[in-house]
């Protein structure tokens, strides 16, 4: 037997619908939940390997960066009226409330990487395609099933004019900060 599909329709929402579903408690604590083009998306549960890899990102790059420059961890990032996902870790341009009265925005976005095992077709594709639509200038992907690391600069359109895999041995310097340079060996 056939199930029926005609008149069904899906109930996007925006970002202040979003957020007023979030205030009201409508989720289940500890649900990782994120808005992607006015979609809302059960995010996979973070391994320990995941989570290993974002704790040595915010050790390495916390102890390089500027001091007003500000590292964020897994917290939203606004872009536009659809999608506030939460990168696993940002840094961010100076605020001098630090973000505390608004979620950040593409603008104010120095360097984003998302690290992925599980996520990593998801990241390859839509992430970098929204990251990229909004002129997120440099997204750095930890891809852990191939050991390596996907920079994507110079955004145009839903792509990157530019992408970069790099790997143990190999190192990079930031965009934004051109000061700072990494052993890729240092974040895999």
């Amino acid at each position: 037997m056939a199930i029926a599909t005609a008149g069904v329709r899906k109930h996007l929402t925006d970002i202040n619908e979003w957020q007023r579903l979030g205030e009201a408690n409508i989720f289940p604590p500890n649900s990782r939940l994120e808005l992607i083009e006015g979609e809302i998306l059960e995010m996979a549960p973070i391994g320990f390997n995941h989570s290993g890899h974002i704790n040595r990102l915010v050790k390495l790059l916390t102890r390089l960066i500027p001091s007003d420059v500000i590292p964020s961890v897994q917290n939203p990032l606004q872009l536009g009226d659809l999608s506030e996902p939460e990168p696993d870790f940002m840094l961010l341009k100076p605020n001098d409330d630090f973000y505390s009265s608004r979620h950040p925005n593409a603008s104010d976005v120095l360097l984003l990487i998302e690290v992925a095992d599980s996520s990593l077709m998801f990241d390859q594709n839509q992430k970098l395609r929204l990251y990229a639509l909004h002129n997120v200038p440099e997204y750095w992907l930890l891809n852990l099933k191939d050991s390596c690391v996907e920079v994507y600069r110079q955004p145009h359109g839903e792509c990157y004019g530019e992408k970069t895999t790099l790997r143990v041995g190999d190192t990079v310097t930031l965009s934004q900060l051109s000061q700072i340079t990494i052993n890729i060996a240092d974040i895999l």
